[in-house]
């Protein structure tokens, strides 16, 4: 394995862990057992990765590596030992940020590895960034990430597009990843900080 390579497999671990953290997190908000804890972690963790590997007919991540399930557990534990102070909803926030900027760069990079086509690989980053929050949100009931009106969805479009046109482009290295997830995670924590929007549908105002 290249350097390139594994530092994409050390870059895919780090966004499990992190966004399995969101997940126990959210189990936390809702006091659940330990296994919940567990379930909400892994669910959360490779939840978009799994999404990712259907839609291109590629072989399920964690089914072939029981590890990255290892590790959503392991974040789990470590929610459970030391995520009960105060503040907790702003942690999930930014860890989210971090699992959300990297997935985007992530699920592209494996998208264009295994021959699918730009625009769609940026899709894939996109749903692999997105897909594992929104399960969570479900399973937690608490409002999605879709229907937030703080930059989500968009700051993960943002990442996997520059990272897949500076591919495109020949640039090579750890450079388009690494730009690719700064892109994300700057616009998404502006969103956080500052409360970036996009615009929304004006309607047609009340009924006569």
């Amino acid at each position: 394995m290249d350097a390139l390579a594994a530092a994409f497999v050390w870059f895919d671990y780090a966004a499990v862990a992190v966004f399995g953290a969101t997940g126990a997190l959210a189990a936390a908000q809702r006091k659940h057992d330990i296994v919940t804890f567990a379930f909400f972690a892994a669910v959360t963790g490779v939840g978009g990765g799994t999404m990712r590997d259907l839609l291109i007919e590629a072989p399920v991540f964690w089914v072939q590596r029981p590890s990255y399930i290892m590790v959503c557990i392991a974040a789990a534990a470590a929610v459970w030992v030391f995520g009960t102070g105060p503040g907790r909803m702003r942690v999930l926030l930014w860890l989210d940020a971090l699992g959300m900027a990297a997935y985007s760069v992530v699920g592209a990079a494996k998208a264009l590895a295994l021959g699918v086509p730009p625009f769609s690989a940026v899709l894939m980053g996109v749903m692999t960034a997105c897909f594992g929050g929104i399960v969570r949100d479900v399973l937690a009931h608490e409002p999605s990430v879709l229907l937030r009106r703080e930059i989500y969805v968009t700051c993960a479009l943002a990442g996997a597009s520059l990272f897949v046109v500076l591919y495109v482009l020949g640039v090579r290295g750890l450079w388009p990843g690494a730009a690719g997830f700064a892109a994300a995670f700057a616009v998404r924590a502006g969103a956080i900080r500052w409360g970036w929007t996009l615009p929304a549908f004006p309607g047609r105002g009340k009924a006569e």
